[in-house]
């Protein structure tokens, strides 16, 4: 039986490309989440005001790769020590956070991110999921059909590479 996951580390794109090539993750979707505005658009979470972080929402299989396994990635391809900022994007919509659909989820986040050995503090969100917002559909599968824009070559390709390189692909 799948089970979801949903996790911010600055651009949706970024996280989106990665685990789209994880073995047991079924589903992988852009969106919005932990803000106060019903059905916000790109622009509104942009301008900072909604409260809504970028996301990726994922379904997988349990039985293939364990939610332990998923934040192991999430914390290999974005830095957990960056307050509202991964590289250049910049803004609480780009905040690092893990929101957890299960206290048993947060119990692992917890752990998880207890055992970091980081030299700055880890500055992870860890929150109870709230509603989940699609981006628009021209967010979705944005690496796959974008990857000669220049953020696609210059920002997630090198995350990208970093998650291959670690062998967690499929």
């Amino acid at each position: 039986m799948s089970e979801t996951a949903t996790l911010a580390g600055g651009c949706f794109w970024c996280l989106e490309a990665v685990y789209q090539s994880v073995r047991g993750v079924e589903k992988s979707v852009s969106g919005y989440m932990g803000g106060d505005v019903d059905n916000p658009t790109y622009e509104q979470v942009c301008s900072g005001r909604t409260g809504h972080a970028e996301v990726v929402q994922l379904t997988f299989d349990p039985a293939v790769i364990s939610y332990e396994q998923l934040l192991e990635i999430f914390f290999e391809i974005h830095d957990p020590t960056t307050l509202n900022r991964q590289g250049n994007d910049v803004g609480t919509q780009y905040r690092s956070a893990i929101f957890y659909h299960t206290e048993e989820q947060r119990g692992i986040a917890l752990r998880a991110m207890a055992s970091l050995q980081l030299s700055d503090p880890v500055v992870t969100e860890v929150s109870p999921a709230s509603a989940f917002w699609p981006a628009e559909a021209y967010h979705q599968d944005y690496f796959r059909n974008h990857q000669d824009q220049p953020y696609c070559a210059y920002v997630i390709a090198p995350k990208l590479a970093k998650y291959r390189k670690l062998k967690h692909e499929t």
